[in-house]
């Protein structure tokens, strides 16, 4: 059943409007009909079973006929702070990282990131984009909200940023190479509460350098290993997402 995410103020009572974009994917690619049924998430998380009652170019109408109680979001809220990567890998982390379930992405200006996102007009172009990506990563995977998006950061902004996190981490190779019985990651997942906050660093390209190191730790972020191999950088956080649902929602079922 197709699921799409409508704004608040378009649901009342015993209906929902769905505009935009939508309504060409209901009509012209789903060629959905009166009566048909679809499930709508709206601002606010809550899923509802629909059917269809009208369709018109401009919008489609549908009647809720039962609210949802199910939630497929994960037991913590998990915000990646991802360097900015070369090419289009930023479009596959949050592609992949929304379907893993993680809260909320922020692209950061590393030291060591390759390319550039300073020029307002053509990051404008881009956000248009990623949010569609988001959106749609979201319907598929069978979310009920869709990741928030940041304004590109500096490490100065993220430590400040960081402080509204219960857990702080950040993935280093300098970590890999060591021989711990037991991780930092391990040991973090173990002691998480499903009130945390997480905030996760990813460095980009050629990883962090050892300055922004030294100031994630000054800061309070733990440094952590993914594994014993080094990973590309649009890898990293899917590994740490899956780690993370794998650790609560598995394991220990963490509600």
């Amino acid at each position: 059943m197709q699921r799409y995410f409508v704004s608040q103020e378009n649901v009342t009572e015993n209906s929902i409007r769905i505009i935009g974009d939508d309504v060409h994917h209901i009509q012209r690619v789903m060629r959905a009909q009166v009566g048909e049924k679809l499930i709508c998430v709206s601002d606010n998380g809550r899923a509802a079973l629909t059917y269809i009652t009208k369709l018109s170019d401009d919008y489609v109408d549908v009647e809720i006929e039962k609210w949802l109680e199910d939630s497929n979001e994960l037991p913590v809220s998990v915000t990646i702070a991802q360097g900015i990567p070369k090419g289009d890998k930023f479009e596959l982390i949050l592609q992949k990282g929304t379907e893993l379930g993680a809260d909320a992405f922020i692209p950061f200006q590393a030291e060591r990131s390759v390319a550039l996102w300073n020029d307002e007009k053509k990051y404008h172009k881009k956000v248009k984009r990623f949010q569609k990506i988001l959106k749609e990563a979201s319907e598929q995977s069978h979310r009920n909200r869709i990741p928030s998006l940041h304004s590109v950061m500096n490490i100065k902004q993220i430590l400040d940023e960081a402080s509204a996190y219960t857990v702080k981490l950040f993935a280093y190779e300098e970590e890999a190479k060591t021989d711990k019985m037991s991780s930092n990651l391990v040991n973090t997942l173990q002691n998480i509460l499903s009130h945390d906050k997480i905030i996760l660093c990813i460095g980009p390209e050629g990883g962090f350098s050892i300055k922004e190191a030294d100031q994630l730790r000054e800061n309070g972020f733990i440094p952590i290993r993914l594994g014993k191999r080094i990973l590309r950088t649009e890898t990293a956080a899917l590994y740490a997402l899956s780690s993370i649902s794998y650790q609560l929602e598995e394991l220990r079922c963490l509600t």
